[in-house]
């Protein structure tokens, strides 16, 4: 933990950390009800946490879903004025399923440039039912609707592509995803607010109809409405407010890919030439976890847990070799051994994973801090992780946006 301890530095001028001071969230599942009510449930919980008033905050960043009409689109004013205006800033996000990530880092930049001294932060969704599809009209310079349109490809179908690949190049099998299930499904049942509150057996994993083989519908995560909330400060404001040692945001990693980017990566339809170009040093995902680290000052050997966009059971296992948690293809090794397991070396979606939540598009990489919060402040209760520390976050928006935060105590 060396490199943690040593990237702190003293004074606040001397480090890029801001706090978290609150988090809240509203329940995932399927409620029937509107975005802007799940978000404000969820913000009012994450000022309570924080012991802020709602007056004191002096910026909201919202982060957008594509779902909820007009006001999907400015998502920031819109929990503002449901929460009762009183002046804050505001900003809207939108980077699909890294929206989240990416509202964290406009409130971290507004913090560190001092512009504002407590920032909440808020994503919600309200997913219809069935998997996602593209909204309505004609976009043909739009590669999602594109992708679904002219290929007919399907998110189910994407992943299940992904899982094959896995299967073809490192020897994944069916009982290796089935497991992923069976690990956050357990997690899952000890978080009240995961949509998915049952254990599952590797069995009932296989058991479950096939949506796009090799995948069965439960190595694929559903949709649902939810929402999560951070109230996010400069650590002086924190400690004005109580909180000495509060756990802080170190790093937060948008990047894109890098030319050229030689897997398929949703939604494109083709990779690019390598041809006349040397492949980039890291494919797109591990170079998002890498610059995170990079920004951080430290590496995966300093990690006590993460949280992981597992939209698949197939894709959690990349991301265990994308984060540096393991070599090439030893991701499959790594949950076998119970490495990725509580109690293991580095648990991996102690929540549940979107395996017990779905997804709540703009919520859910807030969602992941809130667990690395609640896990760095020992508040986790039956998920907790033995002397957390250090937490990082995995998660990718559509079109480039690259999605990982790291948070310490």
């Amino acid at each position: 933990m060396d490199d943690v301890e040593l990237a702190t530095g003293g004074g606040d001028g001397m480090t890029g950390d801001v706090a978290v001071l609150g988090v809240g969230m509203h329940p995932w599942g399927k409620w029937g009800r509107g975005f802007v009510e799940y978000g404000t449930a969820a913000a009012r919980a994450a000022l309570a946490d924080a012991r802020v008033d709602w007056r004191d905050i002096t910026s909201v960043v919202g982060a957008d879903t594509v779902r909820g009409g007009y006001p999907g689109y400015v998502a920031g004013a819109t929990f503002a004025k449901a929460l009762g205006w009183q002046g804050a800033r505001v900003a809207s996000v939108y980077a699909a399923c890294a929206s989240g990530a990416q509202a964290i880092g406009t409130a971290r930049a507004q913090l560190l440039a001092g512009l504002a001294d407590a920032v909440l932060v808020v994503g919600a969704d309200a997913a219809p039912k069935g998997f996602f599809r593209p909204a309505g009209g004609d976009r043909p310079d739009d590669p999602d609707w594109l992708r679904f349109r002219v290929l007919g490809a399907t998110n189910p179908a994407y992943f299940a592509l992904y899982a094959r690949r896995r299967m073809a190049v490192h020897g994944d099998t069916l009982e290796d995803f089935a497991q992923v299930k069976v690990k956050n499904a357990a997690l899952g049942a000890l978080n009240p607010h995961a949509r998915y509150r049952k254990t599952v057996t590797a069995d009932e994993v296989a058991a479950s109809a096939v949506v796009a083989d090799p995948l069965r519908l439960l190595d694929i995560c559903a949709t649902s409405d939810g929402a999560a909330a951070l109230v996010l400060s400069t650590l002086e404001f924190a400690r004005r407010h109580g909180a000495a040692a509060p756990v802080r945001i170190r790093a937060v990693s948008t990047v894109t890919p890098t030319y050229p980017n030689t897997v398929l990566d949703l939604p494109d339809i083709a990779t690019d030439s390598a041809a006349a170009v040397d492949p980039a040093e890291r494919p797109f995902r591990a170079s998002v976890a890498y610059a995170a680290y990079e920004e951080a000052g430290i590496g995966p050997d300093d990690l006590s847990l993460a949280e992981v966009y597992d939209l698949s059971t197939a894709l959690e296992l990349q991301w265990y070799e994308d984060l540096g948690l393991c070599g090439a293809g030893e991701g499959a090794k790594l949950l076998r051994d119970g490495t990725t397991a509580l109690g293991g070396r580095i648990p991996v979606n102690t929540s549940g994973g979107l395996a017990s939540f779905g997804e709540a598009v703009p919520a859910q990489a807030i969602a992941q801090v809130c667990e690395l919060t609640r896990q760095l402040r020992g508040e986790a209760g039956a998920r907790q992780v033995e002397g957390a520390r250090v937490g990082i976050t995995a998660n990718q928006g559509l079109f480039g946006h690259g999605s990982s935060v790291v948070a310490v105590r």
